[in-house]
């Protein structure tokens, strides 16, 4: 089988690329390579292309049929909150339009089968502890509306020509299943954390004044491995003749604070973090966390990393690599 997948040089991509490669499955990244690396795709074969850019409909459609593609797992896009807020006319020309393409192109070719990267900042700022995919989804900010325009999009493919879709909408990830797919981003709290102390600065914290047990944002955190795992498990289901939803999380269903994850960044690398606390940051809602229950049952899939592990992975990774701080 060969699978496409836009944005595999990523963070999250290159896990799913490389589970991939291990399984044997033959793999194609589609990468503009504003934050992703080459060198973290293996084998793979990579076509440099911006999928919201012109004339990338027709390039990804040829992309498909040269390869033979057989499905698709859909990474690539913008995914900073507070940018989105800033700019959002920028968010949605990259996420939606890139997307489009990718519809269009997969239409275009024949293949049929697509695994979409949705969020769970479409939920914005629910009433309930914790969500299921049956809440209405209500986005705060445009990063999360353009993910949720997405999922309108792949509902509206199946029905008028038959793709195979399903979304997940992922929580918070972290972690590194190996060294060097470290999070080479610094978009995510954990390296965020770590390049304010490699930079001899303190970490910022945004916000502590929301209702929270410590007054900081409460996230549900996944290990970026068990989120990769759950694009295999994904892709099994969309290969299976009966597929009741189209939607799902993908988190833990244990919420954790900014300062819960700071305090324990802290005890696994034997940092001592102080963080400065800053005004909050727009479109951030206090608590997000997810039931897993639909995927757990469905699909067969489950976290298994907890928060210690997720950080310890991570502290490994990032000492792995060229900013290695000395403790």
């Amino acid at each position: 089988m060969t699978i496409l997948v836009t944005g595999g040089a990523g963070y999250i991509g290159a896990h799913v690329v490389r589970l991939l490669l291990e399984k044997g499955e033959s793999v194609v990244v589609v990468d503009d390579l504003s934050t992703g690396q080459a060198g973290r795709i293996g084998n793979a074969t990579l076509v440099e292309l911006d999928v919201a850019g012109p004339q990338a409909r027709e390039t990804l459609a040829a992309t498909l049929r040269e390869h033979s593609v057989e499905a698709v797992i859909h990474f690539a896009a913008r995914k900073q909150v507070g940018e989105s807020v800033q700019r959002p006319a920028y968010y949605y020309q990259q996420n939606v339009n890139g997307f489009v393409n990718v519809v269009g192109a997969m239409e275009d070719a024949g293949v049929d089968r697509l695994v979409f990267s949705s969020s769970a900042a479409t939920y914005g700022m629910p009433s309930v502890s914790v969500v299921e995919e049956k809440l209405h989804a209500e986005p705060i900010n445009p990063y999360g509306e353009t993910k949720l325009v997405g999922e309108w999009l792949g509902r509206a493919a199946s029905r008028a020509w038959g793709l195979r879709f399903v979304a997940l909408r992922y929580f918070n990830v972290a972690g590194a299943g190996w060294d060097d797919l470290g999070d080479p981003a610094v978009l995510n709290l954990v390296p965020m954390v770590l390049d304010r102390i490699a930079r001899g600065e303190s970490p910022r914290l945004f916000g502590d004044d929301y209702p929270t047990p410590d007054g900081t944002c409460v996230r549900d955190y996944i290990h970026v491995l068990d989120l990769a795992k759950a694009h295999i498990a994904a892709l099994g289901y969309l290969g299976g003749d009966e597929r009741p939803f189209d939607v799902f999380n993908v988190g833990t269903g244990e919420g954790s604070s900014v300062r819960e994850v700071i305090d324990g960044l802290a005890r696994v690398s034997g940092l001592t973090i102080d963080p400065v606390v800053e005004p909050r940051r727009a479109g951030d809602p206090p608590v997000l966390v997810g039931s897993p229950e639909r995927i757990n049952t469905v699909m067969g899939w489950r976290g298994e990393a907890g928060l210690d592990e997720i950080l310890e992975s991570a502290w490994s990774a990032w000492q792995a690599g060229p900013r290695r701080i000395d403790v």
